[in-house]
């Protein structure tokens, strides 16, 4: 019987030996693995580790990918890499200039009468009947491989006519599995143009091009007439290739011609946006056949261009990947750039071929502090500083000047900073009876207004400081824009200590006692000027500002009445004139001063249907800006917004409020970064060092073991009474 129950208290000894010595060893090995290991907290595959790949993040699905409608940063940022216009702008170069892409030069225009004869460039506008561009393209560019273009054995196209059956069966492109590519050619631009006007695309710029191409609503109409009606809720392919079109023409293969009625020098600008990029015909044809947009097979989820990169994983609701378009016609980075670029390291990679990461991966982040978070683990190389982390990253110092905190230089964080080419501005509607009009009264009441209104307290409290007062309606970096003591607005900012400073409350109500409101009250009826603000703040949100908002007026006794509503009842009160005092923005389409100054011409007023919500009207100011809009950038040019800028100032119908300002952090691994607000295929320019950006992974996201290590120490330890228990038992059996 001894035998029986020895054996078993015996080996159940052992065994729990053995399992504490089990314990305790793969604790000591944890902490070993844990040691110079890859950080196993890594979100991308091992396959990728020390790989050429940018990776980034986007919180929002892009809609459109199609040139023809998308007009988006959010979809910019992917479309902007693909799709190659004639034009782009230089990286480097301040102001924004525009340079070749893929055409020859940028194209001057050629002005022609109304009999089709050419006339001077330095021809009176009124002459000018026709501009015409001609567009020369430069040879030898391919398409990236795409299905569009595979072919059979007899050349015809092997994906254009599929079955039903076959294309019901299509998840995806790569479904297809053939591909081949081909030319770019002059056509695919004409192409392109010619999808501006389709009115079933819904192009966002359809309505202004209508106003500038020669023959746009004309050919926007005729296709309305012929093109086929669709099928089953889809419109089949149809051929704009047969169809002429006189704003955009063929030359030959490699030439093309646009013709503007009159003259709208600005137009080169849009030769630089993806709207007038290339479109080959064999895509539309593809993706145009019945049951295609069912299955998301079209060019609003899967672009086909000629520039560094293609989509290759399009995943919104995960990831999206570009990768090297191994057809990519070549480009080398810039030579030459501003003062101060060479020394910061920007001009390392002159003359180098382009672009220099193999890959881009963008992972879907809806929330800002998981972004945060797996930046500052060097698993994102680039991050914009949301108002949760601003103080963690950003400090100011007594100058007011921005720079990084300790933390983020010790990680060799960088940080790149640029004044948008966008105004904010807190805008007067001059058809009002109290705050409008041309009357010194009202102008007073204005300019006492826009004193009171302190927006560099606005920036320092709402925007953690990122921004810069406005000085007049031309933010930097847009031509005629003037900085330092000659570009200050005399009627609200003095020049003392080297910078601008506003003046005092005193001098505002001074102002207002001339305009006949002594202590902002209204000497009608005595009791305090009530004025009307129109806010787009409706939510929670909102309430801050608009408490903000009531205490500037405040300072000079007038009493503010918050009309909030959402944005479109506001839109609604700025079309019919109804407001009074409003805030509002605009963001620059390109880098022209017209394009600023036509939101206070007065053709362009916002109840006759432009974007003058103001609704500001002066004939002197109206006639610089039809001199101004159509002369080249120069001395002469410069005279003129000078004269336009004074009379805007001393008008009074906005006050300037502010020049947001875009902040961004990089890591130390990644090159070549330079805000460009107007360029957006920048990505062919960036730069890494992957062997730098593992090392400073591994770092800093060492595995935190020692809590796993202590609980099987405690499990080992919580064992060794077992063993204790069980050996006595042995021997007490034993004897």
């Amino acid at each position: 019987m001894a035998k029986v129950t020895r054996t078993p208290l015996r080996s159940g000894a052992a065994g729990l030996r053995q399992i504490a010595i089990a314990m305790l060893a793969a604790a000591a090995a944890l902490l070993v693995a844990g040691c110079g290991a890859p950080p196993w907290n890594n979100p991308y595959p091992e396959s990728q580790a020390g790989g050429n790949i940018l990776y980034g993040a986007f919180t929002e699905r892009p809609k459109h990918l199609d040139p023809v409608r998308s007009y988006s940063s959010n979809e910019y940022a992917f479309i902007a890499q693909i799709y190659e216009p004639p034009l782009q702008y230089h990286l480097l170069k301040r102001p924004y200039t525009l340079v070749p892409l893929t055409a020859a030069a940028v194209p001057e225009p050629t002005y022609l009468d109304a009999d089709g004869n050419p006339l001077p460039a330095d021809a009176d506008p009124e002459r000018i009947a026709v501009s015409e561009y001609l567009v020369r393209i430069r040879p030898g560019i391919r398409y990236q491989p795409h299905p569009a273009f595979a072919r059979d054995a007899d050349g015809g196209y092997l994906y254009h006519n599929l079955p039903p059956g076959r294309i019901a069966g299509l998840n995806k492109l790569s479904d297809l599995p053939e591909t081949d590519t081909r030319e770019l050619t002059a056509a695919d631009y004409v192409y392109q143009i010619k999808r501006l006007a389709v009115p079933w695309l819904h192009s966002p710029i359809a309505g202004l091009m209508g106003e500038h191409i020669l023959g746009f609503e004309a050919f926007s109409n005729r296709i309305r007439e012929v093109a086929p009606e669709p099928v089953g809720g889809e419109r089949p392919f149809f051929d704009l290739r047969e169809h002429d079109f006189p704003g955009a023409e063929v030359v030959d293969r490699y030439s093309y011609k646009v013709r503007i009625d009159g003259r709208y020098p600005q137009f080169v600008y849009w030769l630089a946006m993806p709207f007038f990029a290339p479109m080959p015909w064999e895509a539309e044809a593809l993706t145009g056949q019945p049951g295609m947009a069912a299955n998301n097979m079209t060019l609003d989820w899967y672009p086909v261009g000629t520039g560094p990169f293609m989509l290759t994983e399009n995943n919104p609701n995960l990831r999206m990947v570009l990768a090297r378009n191994p057809n990519f016609h070549g480009e080398t980075y810039p030579t030459t750039g501003m003062p101060g670029d060479r020394e910061a390291g920007l001009l390392d990679d002159a003359g180098l071929p382009l672009p220099f990461i193999d890959r881009a991966v963008y992972s879907l982040e809806k929330e800002s502090i998981p972004y945060w978070n797996k930046f500052l683990q060097g698993y994102y190389d680039t991050s914009g500083i949301s108002s949760d982390a601003f103080d963690q990253a950003v400090k100011f110092d007594a100058a007011g000047e921005a720079g990084l905190t300790a933390d983020m230089r010790a990680k060799g964080i960088g940080l790149s900073t640029a004044v948008q080419t966008s105004v904010w501005y807190m805008g007067f509607n001059m058809e009002d009876d109290i705050v409008g009009g041309d009357s010194e009264r009202a102008r007073l009441l204005r300019q006492a207004i826009s004193i009171a209104v302190d927006f560099g307290e606005f920036i320092s409290i709402f925007a953690n400081g990122r921004g810069v007062q406005g000085q007049g309606p031309l933010p930097p970096g847009i031509f005629g824009h003037r900085d330092g003591e000659t570009g200050i607005n005399p009627y609200v900012f003095d020049w003392a200590h080297g910078r601008a400073q506003r003046k005092s409350i005193a001098e505002a109500r001074a102002l207002l006692a001339q305009a006949g409101y002594r202590d902002g009250r209204d000497p009608q009826t005595g009791r305090p000027l009530s004025i009307y603000y129109e806010a787009m703040d409706a939510g929670p949100d909102g309430k801050a500002r608009l408490n903000w908002m009531r205490k500037q007026f405040a300072k000079l006794g007038i009493e503010l009445i918050v009309r909030a509503t959402d944005y479109n009842r506001f839109q609604e009160k700025m079309r019919e004139g109804t407001g009074q005092v409003f805030m509002w923005g605009w963001n620059a389409d390109y880098p022209d001063p017209e394009n600023f100054f036509f939101l206070l011409y007065g053709p362009n007023r916002k109840i006759d249907g432009g974007e003058n919500a103001a609704n500001y009207s002066n004939p002197r100011l109206d006639r610089l800006f039809e001199r101004m809009k159509n002369m080249p950038d120069g001395p002469e040019r410069q005279a003129v917004i000078d004269e336009m800028t004074e009379i805007v100032r001393h008008d009074a119908p906005w006050s300037f409020g502010f020049y947001p300002e875009s902040f961004s952090l990089h890591h130390q691994w990644v090159g070549n970064v330079k805000p460009n607000l107007m360029a957006n295929n920048t990505l062919k320019y960036i730069s890494l060092e992957s062997g730098v950006r593992e090392t400073q992974r591994t770092a800093w996201n060492p595995p935190v073991l020692w809590p796993l290590g202590a609980v099987l120490v405690v499990l080992a330890a919580g064992a060794l009474p077992a063993i204790m228990i069980a050996r006595r038992r042995e021997r007490s059996a034993a004897l």
